[in-house]
């Protein structure tokens, strides 16, 4: 049986960041929905029902980022995977509120970075080889 490759620095970096990532989306999405009340963010959204849907889905894929950083701990390949697409719409989210938003959209440019960074260390030669050794060693 193929012995595991140990966990580069960058792998448990990139479970710390997307942990963290899809931390800072739960916070968003749960102060987003806070703001309901202001008719400026409200009409940003196209009205109360698309602020709500946008909160709901920022908690939501946060929550997922939240329980996959788990798996790329563990060098899942599929965790690396689903991780990558997440963090992309995650990404694509946050322009998106950081650039609609008429407040100080600090949050979501933080956001913005930190997944840039998930993403790019979660790509990088040693993390491959990581995730290709844990699962040679899984089967």
């Amino acid at each position: 049986m193929p012995e595991a490759t140990s966990r580069p620095i960058g792998v448990a970096i990139v479970a710390v960041l997307a942990f963290v990532s899809g931390v800072i989306d739960i916070i968003t999405g749960i102060l987003l929905i806070f703001q309901g009340d202001d008719p400026d963010v409200t009409d940003a959204f196209g009205g109360s029902g698309g602020l709500l849907a946008a909160a709901i889905g920022s908690m939501v894929l946060g929550l997922i980022v939240v329980i996959l950083s788990f798996g790329l701990w563990l060098g899942r390949w599929i965790a690396r995977m689903i991780v990558t697409v997440l963090q992309i719409l995650s990404l694509i989210g946050s322009l998106f509120m950081a650039v609609a938003y008429l407040g100080d959209p600090v949050g979501e440019w933080a956001s913005v970075l930190v997944t840039a960074i998930v993403v790019i260390l979660l790509w990088t030669r040693p993390a491959s080889a990581y995730f290709r050794g844990s699962e040679a060693a899984s089967r």
